[in-house]
């Protein structure tokens, strides 16, 4: 059965873009929570360019491998420049979950307004069996308290960003998370944690 799963770079103090993310100035100023993406002398055999480390290109790739469709919040749409009209991954169809009309939504993008249980259900029946990815705190944190999320993934990066935009948002209770894998990287620790139901 395919699985609900988010994974982000994420520095200490937990955010997950430097201070003033926006279109245009990217995830902000001074972030480096993805340096460990060309860092490294192993070729990633998902992502065209992506440099990774033996032990980080294991685990993003076999990560980034499993997933058939993304559901992206608009932060992270707006943020990234609308993904230049295509996708953040180069193999799964974007669901943009957003309230407001996106008039700038290409023929590859699909934007969904009723909530996240139905961009969930629709980016589960595009991924074809594939998992489903969640791009953005208020995603991650809506799926949360929907109880739609199987797997949590944080590639730690050792750094103290101080201010930008926190990964997660405010939950109505407590969500048990247990720890499935720890791999210790150069300039990134990556952890892989199962949502307890």
């Amino acid at each position: 059965m395919s699985k609900v799963l988010s994974a982000h770079a994420v520095s200490v103090d937990g955010y997950i873009t430097g201070r003033e993310p926006g279109s245009g100035r990217g995830l902000g100023d001074g972030t480096t929570l993805f340096d460990w993406y060309f860092d490294g002398d192993t070729p990633s055999q998902v992502f065209d360019g992506f440099k990774l480390s033996a032990p980080s290109a294991r685990v993003f790739d076999a990560l980034a491998g499993s997933v058939g469709a993304v559901v992206v919040g608009r932060n992270t749409y707006e943020d990234s420049d609308r993904f230049g009209g295509g996708s953040p991954h180069p193999a799964a169809r974007p669901f943009l979950l957003s309230h407001r009309p996106a008039p700038e939504l290409t023929e590859r993008q699909t934007l969904i307004t009723t909530g996240i249980e139905d961009a969930i259900a629709a980016a589960r029946e595009a991924a074809g069996g594939k998992d489903v990815g969640l791009m953005g705190g208020g995603v991650t944190t809506a799926a949360l308290q929907a109880g739609l999320v199987d797997e949590v993934i944080l590639h730690q990066v050792p750094v103290l960003l101080g201010g930008g935009r926190p990964f997660f948002r405010s939950l109505p209770e407590h969500v048990r998370l247990r720890l499935v894998e720890a791999v210790p990287a150069p300039g990134v620790t990556h952890l892989r944690y199962e949502v307890v139901r």
